[in-house]
């Protein structure tokens, strides 16, 4: 029998007297698998076949194995000792390691060893309580992986729901600031509560409150409708006050005119009210409060949904989340449970008599909390206010297809988003010009839509800065009032903010869609996956988190709504002539540059209309928009003139098909021009002197790449990549 046999029986007998030694102490010893250093097959592994035996893995190390290999064969098909010693055997024995590791259960020991490289083995000593290892592994790990720093300094009315978000995450909260940069800043009303911030995340985009105000929703829902009449009738026919007054009082003349029977009522809302303040009820153009003092108020007047759908004799609404996770790509989530929030009188339909019963007819929380038939419960099922799924399921008891309701709901969320971003677009180059340091932005948005008695969801308004408050105001003694816990509202909002926060972890950031298209990652009509359905799961959750209560649809559902773009196509147009970084305005110099680029000008269509063109419709929305920042067109108007240039070159095509037509003329005559611009600089890269150029090669990565990836990593390229004609053709195609 060889050294190394006896060695190793050696060896085995003092493993064994250990743990016959464990189980006098009345404990077993059970197997556990030991992690190789190297994931090489040639590791050879003794292991036990009863509770009592030990388990112990052996990798070899050396030049040459012929001799000591056969007496491991031998060795390792025999019982030592009422030990089973079992052999994986790889094809390569060169540069292994030898060891051994013993784990005795409940003793909580791992006896370990090493083998010198011509296979004697040297020592096994007991190490640290298995918990402990652990532990220290976890110290480590969580020493590599720094927890997420959110800001809170600005959180304001959200804080308390974000404070048991971050709670829940385990990542820290700077609740003061923090002068260092932090990973992610939570602001209370506008990307503006903090003007210093040059890196990490916030969750404000620029320019939202003023894009969501009710005449811009109205104005970009309006020009869609323009577009496609069909795909966006969820939104109530409205008019802008005061501009459109004379164009209201005169269609609402005529409908009464042609059926005296009809007496509609119309709801008026204030451009910048919230909360339900300032909204009233009117039947007639006359009962219109136009003036506030010696100015005209700002407000939109809409269709009023006389038959919506009730719910124990009360009219409500719905608060859905609905989270712009980025801009560019755009990635769009909707939470999979909202609020309902239902008004404290029954409903009846509108009449002269009880227009002014706010009540009734408006479901604002904060306008029926006031109400004394307004009922705070704690279950999620009853109450004033309720979870969306408790109203769902009644719905579905009584057969209603709620499958259906939820799709309408989500194609709803996914229009009025594609209607918004074309402007959104202008604000956040605007605020964050691209090559410029600054944050990347996403934002939680609360939809408003009400279901009428037919199913079918309208869209009342969009709040860029929903209430995340998950307290309410309740008397707790007579006359004193104060605010007491709302579990309905905890279920709801602390879900809706923790789940943000997940997705936006900068530690499980993915590279952007449009980046991978750029690498060649997806081809053209490829499924794209969407990050919150392939997401990694966060190594600091554990499993303690439940799923994400935020549902993924948009990529997800492009090839169903990717027509609809093309607001964006024109407003990826008005950037490119913007010029200087940070402009959101036009100007004549700038337009005249957009119809010379596209060559639009004819014999029939001097420069000189260009120039009327410009002034006539930059006059009128300068009087439409009086708060403008900055002369010039804006992107509303600029719509607008591309689309009396598309009618009158496309004369004999409806106002879609004319809007595609003369996006592809212009994208097609920018494209030509990138690569007339291509060729010059790479003529001029050519005249340069040898020394020279080999210089400006090295100092330039861009022009010492091929031609595409040097077009793919300009800037103007990556402005103009969705601009390509024959993707965008498909697209409209599809």
């Amino acid at each position: 029998m060889c050294d190394h046999y006896v060695e190793v029986k050696v060896q085995l007998e003092q493993m064994k007297s250990l743990g016959e030694d464990a189980e006098k102490q009345g404990v077993d010893t059970e197997q556990v698998p030991v992690s190789s250093v190297s994931p090489d097959p040639s590791s050879i592994t003794l292991a036990g076949r009863d509770a009592s035996n030990t388990s112990i893995t052996c990798k070899h190390r050396g030049k040459s194995h012929s001799k000591s290999g056969k007496d491991d064969k031998n060795l390792c098909g025999k019982h030592i000792s009422g030990v089973s010693v079992s052999t994986h055997v790889g094809k390569n024995l060169n540069r292994l390691e030898h060891e051994q590791t013993l784990h005795i259960k409940g003793t909580g020991r791992i006896l370990q060893g090493k083998s010198e490289t011509n296979g004697n083995y040297v020592t096994i000593h007991p190490s640290k309580n298995i918990q402990e290892t652990r532990r220290e592994d976890g110290y480590n790990l969580a020493r590599k992986r720094k927890p997420v720093t959110v800001d809170s300094s600005k959180a304001k009315t959200s804080l308390e729901a974000l404070k048991l978000s971050i709670k829940q995450l385990k990542w820290k909260e700077f609740p003061l600031g923090r002068r260092t940069a932090c990973d992610i800043y939570w602001h209370g009303v506008s990307f503006h509560d903090n003007e210093h911030i040059v890196s990490g995340q916030v969750n404000k985009f620029p320019g939202m409150i003023e894009m969501l105000r009710k005449i811009n929703l109205s104005r970009a829902v309006r020009t869609m409708q323009e577009l496609f009449p069909e795909e966006y009738d969820f939104y109530p026919r409205s008019w802008i006050l005061p501009e459109e007054f004379q164009q209201f009082s005169t269609q609402i003349c005529m409908v009464k005119e042609n059926d005296a029977t009809v007496n509609p009522t119309f709801i008026v809302k204030p451009d910048g009210g919230s909360q339900g303040d300032g909204i009233y009820l009117i039947r007639d153009p006359s009962d219109l409060k136009l003036m506030a003092g010696s100015q005209a108020k700002q407000a939109v007047v809409q269709e009023y949904i006389q038959k919506p759908l009730l719910v124990d004799k009360l009219k409500f609404d719905i608060r859905l989340y609905v989270l712009i996770k980025s801009l560019e790509p755009l990635e769009i989530y909707i939470a999979k449970e909202g609020l309902t929030r239902f008004c404290t009188e029954p409903y009846q339909e509108p009449c002269q008599k009880n227009l002014s019963h706010v009540f009734m007819h408006l479901t604002n929380y904060s306008l029926n909390v006031h109400s004394g038939n307004f009922v705070h419960s704690d279950s999620q099922n009853t109450g004033s206010k309720r979870t969306l799924s408790s109203v769902l399921y009644r719905l579905a008891a009584k057969g209603v297809d709620i499958k259906k309701v939820w799709s309408d709901i989500i194609a709803l969320v996914i229009k009025t988003v594609i209607a918004v971003v074309p402007e959104l677009k202008v604000y956040y180059q605007a605020d964050i010009p691209p090559g410029k340091p600054g944050p990347t932005c996403f934002q939680i948005l609360g939809f408003d839509i009400l279901l009428m008695k037919n199913l079918k969801p309208v869209l009342l308004e969009v709040n860029s800065n929903p209430s995340m408050r998950i307290e309410h105001e309740q008397e707790v003694a007579p006359g004193v009032f104060g605010y007491v816990p709302s579990p309905v509202d905890e279920e709801v909002k602390v879900g809706v903010i923790r789940d943000t926060l997940r997705l936006m972890d900068p530690r499980h950031r993915k590279p952007s869609i449009s980046s991978q298209l750029r690498a060649g990652g997806f081809e053209h009509g490829e499924a794209i996956p969407v990050e919150g359905e392939t997401r990694e799961r966060n190594p600091d959750e554990g499993g303690a988190l439940p799923s994400l209560c935020l549902k993924p649809v948009y990529p997800k559902y492009t090839k169903q709504f990717n027509y609809l773009r093309l607001a964006e196509r024109i407003a990826a147009l008005f950037i490119r002539f913007l010029g200087v970084k940070g402009n959101m305005r036009l100007g004549p110099t700038a337009f005249r540059t957009f119809i010379r680029t596209c060559k639009l000008s004819n014999s029939n269509f001097t420069m000189a209309s260009v120039d009327i063109l410009y002034i006539d419709i930059t006059r009128r929305w300068s009087g439409a928009v009086p708060d403008s920042r900055e002369a010039g067109m804006g992107l509303q108007a600029f719509v607008e003139a591309f689309f009396y240039l598309a009618g009158r070159r496309f004369k004999s095509l409806v106002l879609r098909e004319q809007v595609v037509s003369l996006l592809e003329l212009c994208e097609a005559q920018l494209e030509a021009q990138l690569g007339i611009e291509d060729r010059r600089s790479l003529s001029c890269s050519r005249a340069l002197p040898r020394a020279i150029k080999t210089q400006t090669l090295s100092l330039n990565p861009l022009l010492s790449s091929p031609a595409p990836l040097r077009r793919a990593a300009s800037q103007d390229y990556r402005l103009h990549q969705r601009l390509n004609p024959r993707t965008l053709r498909a697209n409209v195609e599809n």
